[in-house]
């Protein structure tokens, strides 16, 4: 069944809102030095780590009801707001204007993002008593509850799932909110998902860069502290959510909605590690299988894809690998962009990212960063590719439509 983008909501660095993210792109250098502001690296150079400081999420929910909510609820919630009134779904007064509550639901995805909650708690208990711990934060510990708050934030009855498979799970929603809408289970999805960067995280990753040097480049040569312009060079961690409305095409075109994409084919594959004991498992063939299969899907070939939005994120395993995948695929003329080396490494949430990305490059947006291939003089088709650490790979093809 024929799927398409209506809107997209948006919690990030480079901006709050679809507008903002889109002006971001279109003033690089600008954007570039505010970034560079919100990054801190770590004292080994192994990981820096691009934060949403400055984000308060009262500023667009009012201040109610936000006491016991966690970091990436907030983000979440933020951004389906957002994204259910870019499609025109709601309204500025929060009632529904197309479809009903019952028929409105959302395919969410996360990585990690519920450590920093259960760091909370298990702190409280150790540190001072079990009895402490506050039983209304208690439900954040569960990886699936952000998502759930948005549902009832907004009023949404339809499905709502979480998924977390790692760094695919962005693109993978769209499986999950496809298979929803062929059996009739709703009629619109909020599908993306968030991330955010706990200190738990930053812990987790400083160590993979360590036992894992074929992963990070900070170690060997990366970024550091005296040197924080380097921190491009390193593993670079970063934060936010993003949430797309999907509808069937047929009902988008008929409510008189504005289409901002087509989804257009979608692809998966898997290699599994060498050994069991790797711990960052990057497979070419799987990239490419992937990619292929997202591009079959959508009826092209590979000489049709304008844009390749890549994974790379200044991960040696992943980038290098990622290189040769793309050479084979595409050769040396397609353009291919790492929009993580502007913000960092979301996860979960990369994939929606990627797909945000795109939709402000049918619009005009500068194309960048680029690492090789040629700019198209217009976007018509782009490849959205997210690369997990245990072997799997998940690619998606946007394609413009008008």
């Amino acid at each position: 069944m024929p799927l398409c983008v209506t809107g997209a909501g948006v919690v990030s660095t480079l901006g709050v809102g679809r507008k903002n993210f889109h002006d971001a792109l279109c003033d690089l250098p600008q954007t570039e030095r505010r970034l560079e502001s919100l990054t801190e690296v770590s004292i080994d150079g192994a990981l820096s780590t691009t934060l949403l400081s400055d984000f308060d999420p009262s500023e667009y929910l009012g201040k109610k009801g936000l006491r016991n909510i966690d970091r990436l609820t907030g983000f979440l919630i933020v951004a389906g707001r957002d994204a259910l009134r870019d499609a025109g779904l709601k309204g500025d007064d929060g009632t529904f204007r197309v479809y009903e509550a019952h028929r409105v639901g959302i395919c969410s995805a996360t990585a990690y993002g519920s450590l920093d909650a259960i760091t909370e708690l298990n702190r409280v208990a150790e540190l001072e008593d079990p009895r402490y711990i506050n039983p209304a934060r208690f439900p954040n510990t569960v990886i699936n509850a952000a998502a759930g708050y948005v549902s009832i934030w907004e009023g949404l009855k339809a499905p709502n799932t979480t998924i977390v498979d790692g760094n695919c799970g962005g693109l993978d929603a769209i499986l999950y909110a496809a298979t929803h809408l062929n059996a009739g289970r709703g009629d619109a999805f909020l599908v993306g998902g968030g991330e955010v960067c706990s200190e738990p995280l930053q812990l987790a990753m400083r160590k993979l860069a360590r036992f894992a040097p074929s992963y990070a480049g900070g170690a060997h040569g990366g970024g550091s502290a005296e040197d924080p312009g380097r921190a491009s060079q390193c593993l670079r961690l970063g934060e936010g959510a993003v949430f797309l409305a999907v509808e069937r095409t047929s009902d988008a075109y008929d409510r008189g909605a504005h289409v901002l994409a087509r989804l257009a084919g979608f692809g998966t594959a898997f290699e599994p590690p060498s050994s069991e004991a790797q711990l960052v498992g990057v497979s070419r063939e799987a990239i490419e299988r992937a990619a292929r299969g997202a591009i079959s899907d959508a009826g092209l070939r590979p000489c049709d894809i304008d844009v390749v939005c890549g994974a790379s994120c200044s991960a040696r395993a992943v980038d290098t690998e990622e290189i040769k995948a793309w050479a084979s695929v595409f050769g040396e003329q397609t353009a291919v962009v790492a929009p993580k080396r502007l913000y960092g490494e979301t996860f979960g949430a990369a994939g929606a990212f990627g797909m945000l990305h795109a939709l402000s490059w049918f619009q005009g947006a500068p194309i960048q960063p680029l690492l090789s291939g040629h700019l198209p003089s217009r976007v018509e088709h782009v490849l959205i590719a997210t690369v997990g650490f245990y072997g799997n790979v998940s690619a998606a093809v946007l394609a413009r439509t008008s």
